[in-house]
C-alpha cells in the first residue's frame, strides 16, 4: 500500500513566534555601534558629530535601500525568506567588518550605512512574511507582533548602557556578538519560517506599481497617518533617556537609562500587541486614531511631568511608550489590506521608506529645540505629527475603501 503524503499542519503561531524572534535578533546590527559608543569615541577620538553620523548612517541606509527595493518590486519579486536571510547575512558580515577591520569614523560610516541598507532587506520583508500567516480579521496581531519584536530591540542599547555604567566594554565583543546573533537569524528564517498560506506568489517587475500606490487615496491617507506617527516615534525614542536624565536630576546614570527601556522596550512591545489584538476586533483607524491622541496628548503633557516624582514620571512614560508605538503596525495592516496582494511587499517598503526619512528631520531639529527651549518643552515641537495622523486615520475611516480594513472593521 503506497504511503499517504505528509500533511503540514500550518501553526500561525509558532510562525509568527519565529519571525518575531529572527527580527530581535537581526535588528541588533542597527544599535550595535550605539551600544559601544563610549569605547569608540575614545578609540576613535569622535567628536560629537562624528558620534550622531555613526548612528544616523543606519538610518540614511535603511531608507535608501528600502527606497531601491521598493522602486524594483524586490519585497514581491523574490521569496521573501530569501531575501530577509540574505540581508541579515550581509548585514552581519559588515558588522564583522566594523568590528575587526575599521580604524577610523570614515570606513565605519560606509560600514554603518551599507548596514542600514541591508536591514532594508529584513524589517519590510519580516512584516510581509507575518501577513502571509493570517487572514485579514488577524493581521493587526501578526503585525503587531513583528512592530513589538523591533521596538524590543530598538530599546536594547538603553539596557545595555545601564548595565555597562561607566565600563568600556571592547566594542570587538559587542559587534561581534550582535553578528552572531543575525547570523542565528538568517538560519532561522532560512531554515525553519515558511511563507504562509496566505502569502502572495512571486510577481515580474512592474515600473507602474509604485504610481498606483501613490494615487490611491485610501493608501495615501494610510501613509499620511504613518507619517504623523513617524514623526513622534523615533524622536522619542532617540531624546527620551536625555529628557528623563535632566529630569531626574541627581539620580544615578543608570537610572534614565533603565526607565528609558522600560518605557520603551517593555511598554511599547506590550502596547503594540495589545493594540493588534483590540484592532482586529475594533477596527485598524478606531485604534490608530486613539493611539494617535494619546501620544499626541503626552507631547503636550511632558511639560508638567518634567521633574516629577519618579513613580509618576514613569507611570507617565509607560502610558507615553505604550501609545506611541501602539498605532504603528496598523498602519502596515492597513497598507496590505488597501494594496494589491501580489505587491503588497512593494506598498510596505515604500511606506517603510518615507516614514524613515522622515524621522531624520526631528531627530536633529529637536536637540536644537531643546537648547533654546529646555528639555522640559522641547517635546511639543512633536505633537503635530499625531494631529495630522488622527485627521488622516478618520478620513480613510470615511473613505469606501474602509470596509477593506480588519475584515470590515474600520
Amino acid at each position: 500500500m503506497p504511503a499517504l503524503p505528509e500533511v503540514r499542519v500550518h501553526r500561525p503561531g509558532r510562525a509568527l513566534a519565529l519571525i518575531a524572534v529572527a527580527q530581535v535578533l537581526a535588528m541588533t546590527l542597527w544599535f550595535s555601534a550605539t551600544a559601544c559608543l563610549p569605547s569608540l569615541r575614545i578609540l576613535w577620538n569622535l567628536s560629537p558629530s562624528a558620534s550622531a553620523w555613526l548612528t544616523a548612517a543606519v538610518q540614511l541606509g535603511f531608507v535608501l535601500g528600502a527606497l531601491v527595493s521598493a522602486v524594483f518590486n524586490l519585497p514581491d519579486r523574490l521569496p521573501p525568506r530569501r531575501l530577509f536571510a540574505g540581508a541579515a547575512l550581509l548585514g552581519a558580515l559588515l558588522n564583522l567588518l566594523l568590528a575587526w577591520a575599521a580604524q577610523g569614523a570614515a570606513l565605519a560610516l560606509v560600514l554603518r550605512f551599507l548596514t542600514g541598507v541591508c536591514l532594508a532587506g529584513v524589517y519590510p520583508p519580516g512584516m510581509k512574511i507575518a501577513a502571509g500567516h493570517v487572514d485579514s480579521s488577524r493581521r493587526g496581531m501578526a503585525i503587531g507582533l513583528v512592530v513589538g519584536a523591533l521596538t524590543l530591540g530598538s530599546a536594547t542599547p538603553h539596557l545595555v548602557a545601564a548595565l555597562l555604567g561607566d565600563a568600556r566594554m571592547p566594542h570587538h565583543l559587542v559587534l561581534t556578538v550582535s553578528s552572531a546573533l543575525a547570523v542565528v537569524s538568517a538560519l532561522l528564517v532560512g531554515r525553519f519560517a515558511t511563507d504562509g498560506p496566505y502569502a502572495s506568489r512571486p510577481v515580474p517587475f512592474d515600473v507602474h506599481e509604485i504610481g498606483r500606490v501613490l494615487r490611491s487615496r485610501a493608501l495615501l491617507l494610510a501613509n499620511l497617518g504613518y507619517l504623523g506617527h513617524m514623526w513622534e516615534l523615533y524622536a522619542l525614542w532617540s531624546w527620551l533617556a536625555v529628557f528623563l536624565a535632566a529630569s531626574m536630576r541627581g539620580s544615578s546614570p543608570a537610572a534614565p537609562r533603565l526607565v528609558a527601556f522600560f518605557c520603551i522596550g517593555v511598554a511599547g512591545s506590550a502596547g503594540a500587541i495589545v493594540a493588534g489584538w483590540a484592532a482586529d476586533r475594533i477596527g485598524r483607524t478606531a485604534v490608530t486614531m486613539a493611539a494617535l491622541c494619546v501620544s499626541g496628548g503626552c507631547c503636550l503633557l511632558s511639560a508638567l511631568f518634567y521633574g516629577a516624582p519618579l513613580w509618576l514620571l514613569v507611570s507617565f512614560g509607560v502610558v507615553w511608550g505604550a501609545s506611541v508605538i501602539a498605532d504603528s503596525a496598523q498602519f502596515s495592516a492597513c497598507v496590505t489590506e488597501l494594496s494589491e496582494p501580489e505587491y503588497m511587499g512593494t506598498a510596505l517598503t515604500l511606506q517603510t521608506s518615507l516614514g524613515f526619512a522622515l524621522t531624520l528631520i526631528p531627530i536633529w531639529t529637536l536637540p536644537w529645540v531643546a537648547t533654546h527651549a529646555g528639555w522640559q518643552f522641547a517635546f511639543w515641537m512633536l505633537a503635530p505629527g499625531p494631529l495630522l495622523g488622527a485627521w488622516a486615520m478618520a478620513s480613510l475611516r470615511r473613505h469606501p475603501d474602509a470596509v477593506r480594513l480588519a475584515a470590515g472593521r474600520r
